[in-house]
């Protein structure tokens, strides 16, 4: 579940660190299906075959679909303004893919919360730090600083 919090407790949760997320599983299905999506189809992500056979030892996840999971997770770790009527993607200020995924792990993500700022009378930009762990795996998969807005009444 989402922190929600009001205008006034702003200042306390820059540093606050969200309950990591409930785990999820990467499935060849699920790469796949993202192959399909982005038109990905390197050997590495949907040829169980050919991929057995490399340093891996089995497909794994596009880096790309590790990201987007964060959307996901989001859902998990977001502190929400209390008002806040619409939420926007702003990009990323860094990204770092460290670790394959390989299908069937499980990953889940633990965020951070860097920043929080007004830009402009209810509209606030949110600076998250979110790392995307490999059950298992003292690497993480990636580790991200993501920027969002808010729009609150």
């Amino acid at each position: 579940m989402p922190t929600i919090i009001t205008k006034d407790q702003l200042a306390n949760y820059i540093g606050f660190e969200a309950e990591p997320t409930p785990w999820h599983q990467i499935t060849q299905a699920q790469i796949n299906q993202f192959a399909d999506c982005t038109l990905d189809h390197q050997f590495i992500h949907i040829d169980e075959k050919k991929a057995k056979a490399t340093p891996f030892g089995s497909t794994i996840a596009h880096g790309f679909l590790s990201l987007s999971m964060l959307s996901h997770f989001a859902e998990d770790f977001s502190v929400i303004i209390e008002g806040c009527y619409m939420g926007l993607n702003a990009g990323f200020d860094n990204v770092r893919f460290l670790q394959p995924v390989k299908v069937n792990s499980r990953v889940r993500a633990q965020a951070k919360t860097l920043a929080i700022e007004e830009k402009k009378p209810g509209q606030y930009r949110l600076s998250t730090k979110v790392t995307v762990e490999i059950e298992g795996c003292d690497t993480p998969a990636l580790v991200a600083e993501w920027l969002s807005v808010q729009m609150v009444k």
